[in-house]
């Protein structure tokens, strides 16, 4: 028993540790924070590649799949 809360205890320091306080929101017409994502098929997108072609909209949809 003492084994599971000291493994316990370490797991939550970790994550107490990694934790990052909340970005405020981003409101309409704010520039977007530079970011890379991985697309459907595994090759990495980033913003500022598309930035250099021009002008970037960025749209988040909430469906169901």
């Amino acid at each position: 028993m003492r084994h599971i809360s000291a493994l316990l205890a370490l797991i939550i320091s970790c994550y107490a540790a990694t934790a990052q306080s909340p970005r405020p929101a981003l409101k309409p017409g704010d520039k977007a924070p530079q970011f890379a994502l991985l697309d459907t098929e595994g090759k990495t997108v980033k913003l500022s590649d598309y930035l250099a072609r021009g002008p970037v909209v960025i749209i988040f949809y909430r469906g169901y799949w």
